[in-house]
């Protein structure tokens, strides 16, 4: 039953009154509520002042949590190669080179040896020329580089002697290492009387173990004399002065009536 009072029209207003009143109270329930998420205040004891909104530490952002999985094996730096460095200058080593040769051979029946030895001498020691068994040898001390870490090395040593049949012919080689001897031999023989005259030559030969590249240095040239006799032992000068004279004296035995004039000679020096 409605009250004649009121009019439709107050009615409504009402209505709308109350409509907004309700709004606005389920509005301030639900802001007065406590939000999931939110940071609760840090109770401080008592004594303490509150920290004001300002004085709170902000709240440090969450990291993103990343699903890539580090492998367990590290990686190293890659290695820099060492610096090469020169070699420092090598120190020479010390060698005594003696060679031994006759000095007189008989031509076309007899041979015999030249020797050329190249070994150590650390203390420096001369072989004089000295007359061994009839042979000569000289000795002479060099110095040779020491580059055996870095070079193959090599002897070549040959003679030059015109006319003279030698065994081998040509050069000689032989591989150096360090503290090792080396030699040469050589088989001569004169095929006629005369003298000989000839070079034994001695050369080195270097060949860098990562170039290739080579070089060659001369150490030794040594002149020798080798006279060739006959078969009884005479000189080639002796042998033709000795022809010559045996053709005087075989001219004049063979004189015609050499007898005859002798014998007139002896009697005119009686008469006397």
């Amino acid at each position: 039953m409605i009250n004649r009072h009121f009019s439709p029209r107050t009615i409504s207003l009402l209505a709308a009154v109350l409509a907004i009143l309700l709004a606005n109270y389920a509005c301030t329930t639900s802001l007065s509520s406590p939000i999931e998420g939110t940071v609760e205040p840090v109770e401080s004891s008592p004594g303490e002042p509150a920290p004001s909104a300002e004085e709170q530490p902000a709240a440090a952002p969450e990291e993103p949590v990343s699903t890539f999985v580090a492998p367990t094996q590290s990686v190293s730096a890659p290695e820099v190669p060492p610096t090469q460095t020169l070699p420092s200058p090598a120190i020479p080593e010390i060698r005594r080179l003696t060679l031994e040769y006759p000095p007189k051979m008989k031509a076309g029946v007899e041979s015999d040896v030249i020797r050329l030895t190249l070994e150590v001498d650390e203390l420096g020691n001369i072989t004089p020329t000295v007359q061994v068994e009839g042979n000569i040898i000289t000795g002479e001390v060099i110095q040779i580089p020491n580059l055996y870490e870095t070079h193959f090395v090599t002897a070549e040593a040959r003679i030059d002697m015109a006319g003279m049949d030698i065994q081998p012919p040509g050069a000689i080689y032989e591989p150096m290492t360090a503290g090792q001897s080396v030699k040469f031999f050589w088989s001569i023989r004169p095929p006629d009387t005369g003298l000989y005259r000839g070079t034994v030559w001695l050369h080195l030969m270097f060949v860098d173990r990562l170039s290739g590249e080579e070089s060659r240095m001369a150490v030794s040239a040594q002149i020798i004399e080798i006279e060739a006799v006959d078969f009884f032992g005479l000189s080639v000068n002796v042998a033709r002065t000795s022809g010559v004279v045996g053709s005087i004296v075989g001219g004049i035995v063979g004189f015609p009536f050499l007898e005859d004039i002798v014998k007139f000679l002896f009697q005119r020096r009686k008469k006397k």
